[in-house]
């Protein structure tokens, strides 16, 4: 078989067998197979050390269930992404219902397997209602958490994020919205030079919220303290499957640029991460980075501290036009979003599969790129232990790909999707 094109309300054979190169946890396996049980990995590695007997019901699997790829083909862990606002039309910040089941359908079948749910800086009323919206998604399965990109950021560096809706940090609100999260707020974006903010990290942390520094104008010493804080507080906390490390929000975007008097975030947001004291994030999309920054940033840091992120909008997987990141009028042109209001760019039109391409287009290493899109990530939200890699007893998540990393079939829950 090569491409399986099978529609998701049908019920998928309860065993499968892949083979082809896999990718996966930093490794590459040339001739390697995936035996997929029920929704559950059964086997991942080398073709040769399977043996169908030694696994109840692959003796006898009907051809049919089996995907043999070429050499050139790759097999990879379902796709990872913490910073995510839509897709193919539909938008999560909005909060509506219908809109967010579109983009979640396209995330999926795009290979974006395990996702937050991105909202922006809003009225209170409307952050309420789709964090409630979030929860109920996230109870069915569809994703994984929210994330949080504001309100309590810097009006200097609020990017796309509408400047009448920001706050300074007010520890009533965070616990209003922690409360109404009901345990699926994950990470919140927080700008660590605004009164308060340490006070909002040490709530959030408390909470088993993950801190991600960003959209600041914050200088070295602030940035370097606040992280120290932040992944000190996620350790003392001890909540079961939190990582203990603090993240950056799309770093070197909502931040002042780094100048060798004046180095600001960036620098410290390096170091702690070199370190393996914090996560970057990075939007390797070619229009937020240079993909030479991208490869320098991997040089720097490792694959290990960096989270490939695709900040995706509704227009991602479309063509150019007029969309909405939230209650912001956007217009794409050339593949590039930006705020009809200012001209700032408003977000990706990528996939979590064209960010790795276009990564590995950069110069990093498949493998590398590939762990920054799935184990990094599925650590950071406590979910090493079930999704990021191809493993015995992971949920049965893939993604084919080929040679040039174009998506061929995507497996979520043990069903073919596309």
């Amino acid at each position: 078989m090569t491409v399986l094109d099978q529609p998701e309300s049908v019920p998928a054979p309860s065993r499968h067998l892949v083979t082809g190169t896999l990718v996966s946890d930093g490794v590459i396996v040339e001739d390697g197979l995936v035996a997929v049980d029920g929704d559950r990995i059964a086997f991942a590695g080398p073709a040769a050390d399977f043996d169908p007997a030694d696994f109840e019901g692959f003796s006898d699997l009907p051809e049919e269930t089996w995907l043999d790829l070429p050499q050139d083909r790759f097999i990879l862990p379902g796709l990872v992404d913490v910073h995510c606002h839509g897709g193919n039309g539909g938008d999560f910040p909005g909060g509506e219902e219908s809109s967010a089941r579109t983009a979640v359908d396209f995330l999926h079948r795009s290979g974006t397997t395990t996702f937050l749910a991105s909202m922006v800086t809003a009225p209170r009323e409307d952050l309420l209602r789709g964090i409630e919206l979030y929860v109920k998604l996230a109870n069915e399965g569809l994703v994984a958490g929210i994330h949080l990109e504001g309100p309590f950021l810097s009006h200097a560096r609020c990017g796309a994020q509408n400047p009448a809706f920001l706050l300074e940090p007010d520890l009533d609100f965070m616990n209003e919205l922690v409360e109404a999260a009901a345990g699926k707020l994950a990470t919140m974006t927080y700008a660590p030079e605004l009164p308060g903010a340490a006070a909002l990290v040490d709530l959030m942390t408390s909470h088993g919220v993950t801190p991600s520094l960003g959209h600041t104008d914050c200088d070295d010493a602030t940035a370097a303290a606040s992280l120290a804080a932040a992944r000190e507080g996620l350790e003392s906390a001890g909540f079961d499957g939190v990582s203990s490390l603090p993240t950056v929000t799309h770093l070197f975007n909502g931040m002042p640029p780094m100048h060798h008097r004046s180095p600001g975030p960036v620098a410290a947001c390096l170091r702690t991460a070199q370190q393996g004291k914090a996560i970057v994030e990075l939007i390797a999309d070619d229009t937020h980075l240079d993909p030479a920054t991208v490869a320098t940033v991997f040089q720097l840091v490792g694959a290990a501290n960096i989270l490939l992120v695709t900040d995706s909008m509704a227009a991602a997987g479309l063509s150019d036009g007029n969309y909405m990141l939230g209650p912001s009028p956007v217009t794409v042109t050339d593949g590039v979003a930006t705020l009809d209001a200012t001209g700032s760019i408003a977000g990706g039109t990528a996939t979590m599969l064209e960010v790795v391409r276009r990564t590995v287009a950069a110069g990093v290493d498949i493998s590398d790129a590939v762990l920054s899109a799935t184990a990094v990530p599925a650590g950071v939200l406590g979910l090493a232990d079930e999704v990021g890699g191809l493993r015995r007893g992971l949920r049965a998540d893939i993604v084919v790909a080929d040679k040039e990393l174009g998506l061929t079939a995507v497996m979520r829950n043990g069903s073919w999707l596309a």
